[in-house]
């Protein structure tokens, strides 16, 4: 199977082209495709490029565990920049559906840096979806190992629990995110980020990101994290948000559109061997 990789500020992924494998992958062999010491390893597959009679892009986004992702920002630039490496775009914005609704992307001159056109954030609990809530759910209480947080729920195409602390770390992200993920206020499970205000225009986050686990950066997490810090009138409209990863630059609408512009880098391309999908468990 042929593929090629590239990450997004560490937030890596495989990209599959369907027309090349000839087939659908089964849920054993992406999670073996993407596991980091029987496969390649990476955060996710794309698959794609599909094309519609209109000659619209439409690509599918599969997480580690195998489960189909509505969206990821970090993914839809990377696929972008896949698509421009194939000589199937140029520099003029075009489209790319999703599980998650369509999406506008662009590549900027260089080709190293994508703006992707998100879409709108709801805080609405019935789109996000959120269970036992009505309306916008923004800063909500939540007492977890008696200790009690504030939350706020978002949906940008995928669901996103916000929980804004005075700080952030690796170790609470992965102590905390699963629990959160699981837990069964979301029917669909949920994005999990840890949100610090810096000031009016930076922000930092760690993620948890339902499926993949603990990573490094997200774009559709800093879209939410971004939109809520702005809910709340902690910060402007135009907000950095700072990752383990790296950064990323988001900028919001009165009516919280989402511009999101980061970079892509190409790793490598090669081909898995049959004999690595006779590994069993998966």
């Amino acid at each position: 199977m042929q593929y090629v990789k590239y990450h997004g500020l560490g937030n890596d992924y495989i990209v599959m082209d369907p027309a090349e494998i000839g087939r659908d992958l089964t849920t054993s062999e992406i999670r073996l495709i993407c596991h980091r010491n029987y496969g390649p390893g990476s955060d996710g597959i794309l698959w794609g490029p599909s094309r519609s009679a209109s000659g619209e892009f439409s690509v599918k986004i599969f997480n580690p565990d195998g489960s189909e992702a509505e969206k990821s920002g970090n993914g839809l630039r990377i696929f972008a920049r896949f698509l421009f490496d194939r000589g199937l775009v140029k520099f003029e914005p075009f489209s790319v559906q999703t599980l998650g609704g369509k999406v506008q992307c662009c590549i900027l001159p260089g080709g190293h840096l994508i703006e992707v056109e998100m879409g709108q954030v709801s805080f609405d609990a019935a789109r996000i979806p959120v269970m036992g809530y009505a309306g916008d759910v923004v800063d909500k209480p939540w007492v977890l190992d008696g200790t009690e947080y504030r939350f706020s729920a978002a949906t940008i195409g995928n669901p996103h629990c916000v929980l804004l602390l005075d700080d952030v770390s690796e170790e609470l992200a992965r102590h905390l995110g699963p629990r959160i993920e699981n837990d069964r206020r979301f029917p669909n499970r949920t994005n999990v980020q840890f949100l610090k205000v810096l000031g009016r225009s930076d922000i930092k986050i760690e993620i948890w990101e339902r499926g993949a686990g603990y990573t490094l950066a997200s774009g559709s997490s800093s879209s939410a994290a971004a939109a809520v810090a702005h809910r709340l009138g902690l910060c402007d409209r135009a907000i950095t948000v700072h990752m383990p990863g790296g950064d990323l630059k988001i900028a919001l609408t009165t009516d919280f559109h989402v511009t999101m512009t980061g970079p892509v880098t190409s790793v490598c391309s090669g081909t898995i061997a049959q004999e690595a999908f006779t590994v069993k468990d998966f």
